[in-house]
């Protein structure tokens, strides 16, 4: 069977559903969701029960970039700077010297057991190198896991963010392995290029965007989510056009757009969380299309030897390395090295060498095919293990069996606020009592690790609460955030 124009949807749509029903089951079990839409696509494949014929590497790369633009960008949009604030340099290290660690020692393994030359080998680790941003944002979200210590944002900063060195060593490597050697000064200005371009039209972009979306004052709501689109494509591509780094870009945009309030804001967090899911399926079903299992057999051998390495040693040894800077207990870096996720983005980024041509392109995409997959399976399924053996659990001080979720008009958005509490709040460890709240506001529920606890005067604040507060007016709003230490420009969302 072949995608046609009159059976596409059909397929399309009934994969879907085979996926997303599937992924209930396996969420109860513990299986990761995302390893379960490869599956599909593999069995609906040409090798499958589906036989569903596509090899299509072009096309394949379109996709998977642009799920990836939706896939960062909606993580960029659901990041606190409060949260990831205390841990930037920690996370900005990790995406940078831990994924160039990570290459070199790959590369160097991969060039010592197989008849991979060197810049074959630090090719192939090169794809290797990144934690997968779609994988550590769904596992972390999906299982609800509760992290201490600022762990839970490290994790996914350094996800979001580690894609575009990734990337850039990628490409560098494929095209020295296709032609030859070029200058390492070079090499070096197309890195500060990308990075200096990608972070710059990232921070333009974002305050842009939320200044054209306040003020453009469209007659249809349903308009907004277009607009907000049209922006994020726009801003992938002009940085991408002007030889900056766009992944970079559209996760630093995400970001400012997600700390600042802008119109319709919680219809449109919805709207692209949403979205990301659909792209994150749809990615991982054209991966599983894409890859033959009976090409990966021969390799299984191989891609074992480099997977546990990279698991078990390239991956601790950058982390260890790249943290070592900072004062953090030695379980955390554990934790923070088992958290070392690999999925699709690794996968898109090994059709490259296949567009581009590299002699053992076939063998390095099924290998990383392999890689990730493995990381998933075994990583994916015991991250709340090793976080409770490395006592690294938040204690479940209060169950709630459902979650709130308010919608006001824009004219009552300064009557309820969502704030949190950062490092620098005067009221962490105090109980509630002991606050000069004002009569007219009141916090009506925490969330504390995605827990819902409806406080009382004996609460105790805690570092990382997400408070919701009620007020009467915008005067009793101001005063309570002066008595919690947090100004106005760091509240993590009115609610609309």
């Amino acid at each position: 069977m072949t995608f046609e124009a009159d059976n596409f949807l059909l397929i399309a749509s009934v994969l879907l559903i085979v996926s997303i029903v599937i992924s209930k089951t396996g969420s109860r079990v513990g299986i990761p969701t995302l390893l379960l839409f490869i599956v599909v696509g593999m069995f609906a494949g040409s090798e499958g029960i589906g036989g569903i014929y596509f090899d299509d590497p072009k096309l394949t790369q379109f996709i998977g970039v642009v799920a990836l633009n939706f896939i960062l960008f909606s993580g960029g949009l659901e990041t606190q700077w409060t949260g990831i604030k205390p841990v930037l340099w920690r996370g900005v290290v990790l995406s940078t010297v831990g994924v160039l660690l990570t290459a070199l020692s790959i590369g160097l393994f991969v060039f010592w057991i197989s008849d991979f030359s060197l810049l074959e080998g630090l090719l192939l680790g090169a794809i290797v190198s990144s934690t997968d941003a779609a994988a550590v944002f769904s596992i972390l979200r999906s299982k609800n896991i509760g992290l201490k210590r600022n762990l839970r944002p490290t994790l996914e900063l350094e996800s979001g963010s580690n894609d575009p060195m990734a990337y850039f060593l990628t490409i560098s490597l494929t095209y020295l392995v296709v032609n030859g050697e070029t200058s390492s000064l070079q090499l070096i200005w197309m890195f500060i290029k990308q990075m200096v371009l990608g972070a710059g039209v990232g921070i333009l972009m974002g305050y842009l965007n939320i200044r054209i979306i306040n003020r453009i004052k469209l007659q249809a709501e349903g308009l907004y989510p277009v607009l907000v689109l049209a922006l994020m494509f726009f801003t992938f591509s002009f940085t991408d056009i002007i030889g900056g780094n766009g992944f970079l870009a559209i996760y630093i945009s995400a970001i400012i757009l997600g700390n600042t309030q802008f119109i319709h804001k919680k219809s449109l967090l919805r709207f692209y969380d949403g979205q990301a899911w659909l792209m994150q399926i749809l990615l991982f079903l054209t991966l599983g299309l894409l890859v033959f299992p009976s090409r990966i057999l021969p390799l299984i051998g191989l891609g074992l030897l480099i997977s546990l390495f990279l698991i078990l040693i390239a991956r601790p040894v950058s982390v260890f390395l790249s943290l070592s800077p900072f004062k953090m207990q030695i379980r955390e870096k554990l934790f923070i090295s088992w958290v070392g996720l690999r999925g699709a983005v690794p996968i898109v980024f090994a059709t490259y060498p296949l567009i581009a041509g590299v002699d053992k392109a076939g063998t390095i995409f099924n290998l990383v095919f392999f890689i990730s997959t493995t990381s998933v399976i075994l990583q994916g399924t015991t991250l709340p293990i090793v976080a409770k053996w490395l006592r690294l659990i938040v204690p479940e001080k209060a169950k709630r069996k459902f979650a709130i979720d308010i919608e006001l008009s824009d004219e009552s958005k300064n009557a309820l606020l969502e704030i949190d509490l950062s490092a620098d709040s005067t009221a962490i460890n105090r109980k509630i009592v002991e606050l000069a709240l004002p009569k007219n506001a009141l916090i009506v529920l925490i969330n504390r690790n995605g827990k819902y606890i409806t406080p009382g005067g004996n609460t105790r604040l805690e570092q990382g609460d997400r408070l919701i507060i009620t007020g009467d007016n915008e005067e009793a709003i101001e005063k309570t955030l002066s008595v919690l230490n947090v100004s106005k420009a760091s509240e993590a969302d009115a609610l609309e």
